[in-house]
């Protein structure tokens, strides 16, 4: 699909393109068909590595799995813990139930998410040509493709859904059309479906959108709106109003915050966050000469800041200045969502929530400096749709290379055979890629005890060997015994929720089959809560009623089995047996 272009130069010399964002109707031309070709071809370029690349254990985990709970009747906030809106555990559930239950059903999905974001940027700066939309679509595409791969998160659909409501609302501004409202309200309605915290952005950016206009055109977009919401309405019927504020509100905004937020500013001489500094252990080679990892976190963050504010800010004063522009008016009331979304970079500032900010305001930081070349340097002419870009991919060659450029060339080497594929667990037709060979040595020697001793239907608990810390999970194992039950309703395991005193974790363990405790992530150090131990009636439970059936790659991963009567782990030896992460003095006051 691409905007209108000149079907010939004698049109093109009669009549101006409208790209379709500023209300033009949507033409087929060789050259739209080139540049939408040349986008697509830079954002596809390492998908196939991105098939086969190491998932995130438990985020990409509980893609799979929540959904199939959804398929089952299992409710959100109910039956298990989920952070987020359902929409995409409803949406995700429909696409299993047509495509499959699989990792690359699902992996397919996110990278349709991930290209729902590309070419929305596409679309919001064809304006300045269709060159300068191809980079600001390049740099989209190294800013999506890299943080989560093509794990079909929440917050992407919630992106790429609320950008698809700024490409219908500034065309509504322009037509003064009530179905383009509609749709505009209907996208937004969705978007916030998915990640509800993604509210304040979408409402600033509608507001921008429709300042000043008459009062009847807001009527089609809250009915778009309340349409769109339609998954939390039924949500909130069935869950009931208190089970989705704690899940959805409580839970994430004052229960976890502690033991997942990090310093804002990061640190400018260690990685803050744990998954950063295990990634960065053994990191993927990079040939430029390059701050340090770290450093470019530093610098990054306050990029990202930087840039989100300066979008929408420049335009206000170019739009003061020129008054009505349809340029400026894009880069006003895309910038303002770009805005809106800033706190994911300042709660948690690693390189996937940085990214998360970056791949909306960035692009369109590459609009905005085409836009004041053209007009402040007219001896540039033509090369002026080019500066833009330019001057954005420079610097992302400078503050994350790391984070942009380093990723996708190693998933490209990947996906052309330049590089050996990571290692794959499989069990029947279920498998998942993981980074570490121990880590899957591991799972390749328990699944056959596991098979061994397990039923159908059979209750089964994955988390950290020591159950004091449930810094993270591998829900991966969930999916790869797919008949068996998730036994609590901590399938997510978050510091100070599944690990908190009374949480309800050692009530489920004593109803479980099978336990598998992982040390995977016992090297887990944050500055932030994650690195105290919380209540010790997880691990008593666990000692009470399990004995010890194997442990694999020395300890790093254990099963368990419910035995009559406990004795896998005396009592007197519950503290002693699990390992426990020395905590610097400065984090434990």
């Amino acid at each position: 699909m691409e905007e209108p272009t000149e079907t010939s130069a004698a049109a093109d010399a009669a009549t101006p393109v409208i790209p379709f964002v500023l209300g033009g109707p949507v033409r087929v031309t060789v050259r739209g068909v080139i540049a939408v070709g040349l986008m697509l071809a830079f954002a596809m370029l390492p998908v196939r590595g991105l098939f086969r690349s190491p998932g995130s254990s438990m985020e990409e985990g509980f893609m799979l799995v929540f959904p199939r709970l959804v398929q089952e009747g299992k409710v959100p906030n109910v039956d298990f813990l989920h952070l987020y809106g359902p929409g995409s555990l409803d949406v995700l559930a429909a696409w299993y139930w047509v495509f499959g239950y699989t990792l690359e059903a699902e992996r397919a999905f996110g990278l349709l998410q991930n290209l729902g974001i590309v070419v929305a940027l596409y679309v919001l700066a064809r304006p300045w040509g269709r060159s300068a939309a191809v980079l600001s679509a390049v740099i989209a595409s190294l800013l999506t493709m890299t943080p989560i791969g093509l794990a079909a998160l929440a917050w992407h659909g919630a992106v790429a859904l609320a950008l698809w409501s700024c490409v219908f609302a500034i065309r509504a501004r322009h037509t003064g059309s009530w179905t383009s409202w509609a749709v505009a309200g209907l996208l937004s309605g969705l978007a916030l479906s998915f990640r509800p915290d993604i509210v304040i952005a979408a409402s600033l950016m509608l507001l921008v959108a429709g300042w000043a206009l008459r009062r009847e055109a807001w009527r089609p977009v809250v009915g778009g709106g309340l349409v769109g919401l339609l998954p939390m309405w039924i949500h909130l019927a069935v869950a009931g109003p208190s089970a989705v504020i704690q899940g959805i509100v409580i839970d994430p905004v004052v229960e976890l915050r502690p033991g997942r937020e990090l310093p804002s500013p990061p640190s400018f001489n260690q990685l803050d966050g744990a998954l950063q500094a295990i990634a960065e252990a053994v990191p993927p080679t990079w040939p430029v000469p390059a701050p340090a990892a770290r450093h470019q976190l530093f610098f990054w963050f306050f990029a990202v800041i930087v840039i989100a504010i300066a979008v929408p800010a420049c335009a206000w004063i170019l739009r003061r200045r020129s008054g009505g522009n349809p340029q400026v008016d894009v880069l006003l009331v895309a910038g303002v969502f770009g805005l809106g979304i800033l706190p994911q970079a300042l709660q948690r500032p690693d390189s996937t929530h940085l990214a998360w900010v970056a791949m909306v305001s960035w692009p369109l930081l590459a609009a905005l400096v085409t836009h004041a070349a053209s007009h402040r340097i007219p001896r540039l002419g033509r090369t002026s749709v080019l500066s833009g870009g330019a001057v954005v991919l420079a610097l992302m060659l400078v503050v994350s290379p790391f984070y942009t450029y380093r990723y996708y060339l190693l998933h490209t080497r990947v996906a052309v055979g330049d590089l050996p594929l990571p290692f794959l667990v499989e069990r029947e037709d279920r498998k998942f890629w993981f980074g570490n060979p121990e880590v899957a040595n591991a799972l390749i020697a328990m699944i056959p005890d596991l098979d061994a001793r397990s039923e159908p239907g059979d209750k089964l608990i994955v988390g950290t060997a020591d159950l004091s810390r449930t810094v993270y999970s591998d829900v991966s194992i969930y999916f790869l015994f797919d008949e068996l039950e998730p036994a609590t309703y901590f399938i997510e395991m978050d510091p100070g929720l599944a690990d908190a005193e009374g949480s309800g974790l050692a009530e489920d363990i004593e109803q479980a089959d099978f336990l598998v405790l992982t040390n995977f992530w016992s090297g887990w150090l944050e500055p932030n809560t994650s690195v105290k131990r919380q209540s010790q009636e997880h691990n008593q439970a666990v000692a009470d009623n399990f004995c010890l059936v194997g442990q694999y790659e020395s300890n790093l991963l254990m099963l368990f089995e419910r035995c009559d009567g406990g004795g896998g782990i005396s009592g007197a030896d519950v503290d002693g047996f699990y390992p426990v992460i020395p905590v610097p003095e400065e984090l434990a006051e």
